[in-house]
């Protein structure tokens, strides 16, 4: 059981690390196609509001999650993508 319950942590670090360089590469693509957009704040708001709803539509759990799990995965994610997404714009 021990080695198991290794492979399963080892399995989830491997996921988390994926899932943080999939965000990193998605936020500087995000980040080159807004720089210069002249976006507002409230036009911020709505995309990263319409980004988070049409991720959880698309999102198919099945079954392996509850839908209130995956809409809550898919807000974090949206949320660390906005942060870094306004970071870099903000930086010039």
């Amino acid at each position: 059981m021990a080695s198991r319950l290794a492979d399963l942590i080892r399995k989830a670090r491997r996921l988390a690390a994926e899932r943080d360089r999939l965000i990193d590469a998605l936020a500087a693509d995000w980040a080159r196609a807004l720089r210069g957009q002249g976006l507002t704040p409230e036009d911020f708001d709505e995309l990263w509001a319409g980004l988070t709803e049409d991720a959880v539509r698309r999102g198919t759990p099945e079954g392996r999650w509850s839908a209130q799990a995956w809409r809550a995965e898919a807000q974090e994610v949206i949320a660390r993508l906005r942060a870094k997404v306004e970071a870099a714009l903000s930086e010039r």
